[in-house]
Parts: C-alpha cells; structure tokens; sequence
C-alpha cells in the first residue's frame, strides 16, 4: 500500500512544487517588465538593429535549449544528470513564465505538461521511479516548443522586414557544438566554451576549471562579442550623424546666406 501510495505523493509535491516556482517566476517577470527603470530598458543603450538582431538570436537560442534538453533527457547524448536536472527545471520555469497564456484552459494543460516531473524528483527525492514514465511527456512537449518558438521568429522576422541570415550564423555555431563534443570527447559545457573562443577568435583554450570559471568565461567571450557589435555600430551611426549634420548646418547656413544677398 505505501508503496503505490509513495509515487502519487511524490507526483503531488513536485506539481506543487513547480506551481510555485511558476507564480514567484511571474511575479518576479511583471515586475521587471513593468519597471520604468531605464537600466532595464535596451532602446536605452543599444542601436534598434542590434535590438532586433538580438530577439532573433533568443528564439533560435530557446529553440536550441530546447532540442539540446530532449537529446540529453532521451538519453541519446550522455550529460551529468545533476547539472542536466537543473537545466531542464529552469528551461520549464522560463518557458513556463514567458510563453505559456496562463489564462486558458489550454496554457494550464500545457504548464501541467511541461511539469519535470522527473528532475524535480531527482532533485528533491534523489531517486528513479515511475515519475520518469511521466516525465515522457515532459519531454516531447520540448518539439512542440521548438516548433513554437520556429513560429514566433519568422513571426518576429517578416513583422519587423528583417533579413535571416542570423539563421544560418546560428546552424554553424550549433552544429560545431555537437560536432565538437563527438570529435573531442567533451561535455556541453566544454563544447560550448571551445565552440564560443573559436567562433569569436580568442583561442580554442578552455578557460577556467571550474564550473564558475567556465560559466564566468562564457559570459566575457560573448558579451565582448556583442559589445563589440554593438560599439562598432554605435560609432558608425554617430561619426556618419555628426558628419552630415555638419553638412546639412552648411547648407543651411549657405541657403540662409543667399536669401539675405
């Protein structure tokens, strides 16, 4: 008896569990789309084209988290389980906070769906059991989310008449992660790294031994990336503005001139 009445409490707690955590995530989400604050505010301090370039770039980056989470959920890539548990919670939570109408019946059914049941059991209970039948369904909800997100980057493109060649940047970058991991016998987090340094040329060292000090060196390469994007641009346009409202003050002078003669 309490072996079969075990799973379903567990089933309950995790459901709880992640409830929770989805009301904090949008708590936390409304306010900080909601705050006035201009340091949260990109228009603020980034060109419109790197704003646009940038929103591609994070629907094909949910789009690969979410096919990089179904191959290592499936098994068909070996991954630690901890550091993949931990992943896959956070991906739910994110899209569940972010994407997902909670308003309709159909949003609920979703959130219900996109539960990790198997992850949060490992993590809370540190054990394997039928939660992980379940958690199928966890799983494959991840192809109807890269199908989704597919859907609101073309949406995104056509709606904004921007280009897609971001495409083709981002199929490089993600077939060298899995190709880097196959040939090199690395984990993601090293394939990435390596994938990062080279892509950005600053070497094909990883750098950093530590967790921290790898997620650290992450996050220099591809912010000096973007920033270097983004200050090229910013230059550009103001030397190119400066230049020709330079001219356009000697036109007008020029024109004020004549009038007066």
């Amino acid at each position: 008896m309490d072996f079969g009445f075990a799973p379903i409490l567990e089933l309950a707690i995790v459901i709880i569990i992640f409830l929770l955590l989805v009301v904090i995530g949008m708590f936390i989400y409304d306010r900080l789309k909601n705050n006035s604050s201009s340091l949260l505010n990109s228009g603020e301090y980034l060109p419109e084209e790197e704003i646009h370039t940038l929103k591609q770039v994070f629907y094909l980056a949910m789009m690969s988290f979410c096919f990089i989470d179904l191959i290592y959920s499936m098994g068909i890539a070996q991954f630690n389980f901890i550091y993949l548990a931990i992943f896959d919670i956070f991906l739910s939570l994110f899209i569940a906070v972010t994407l997902i109408d909670k308003k309709t019946l159909k949003g609920k059914l979703l959130i219900l769906l996109l539960v990790p049941y198997g992850s949060l059991n490992y993590i809370l209970f540190n054990q394997l059991n039928l939660l992980y039948v379940i958690d199928i369904i966890h799983i494959l909800m991840f192809i109807y989310f890269i199908k989704l997100y597919y859907y609101k980057f073309r949406e995104y493109t056509d709606s904004n008449g921007l280009g897609i060649a971001v495409i083709l940047l981002f199929v490089i970058i993600f077939l060298s992660f899995l190709f880097t991991q196959l040939v090199e016998g690395v984990n993601p987090l090293d394939s990435l790294i390596m994938v990062s340094n080279a892509f950005t040329s600053n070497g094909y060292a990883i750098l950093g031994d530590s967790i921290l000090g790898k997620l650290n060196s992450l996050l220099l390469v591809w912010g000096g990336y973007i920033l270097s994007g983004v200050g090229t641009a910013t230059l550009t346009a103001a030397i190119l503005t400066k230049h020709f409202n330079k001219r356009f003050d000697e036109l007008e002078a020029l024109i004020k001139n004549n009038d007066e003669d």
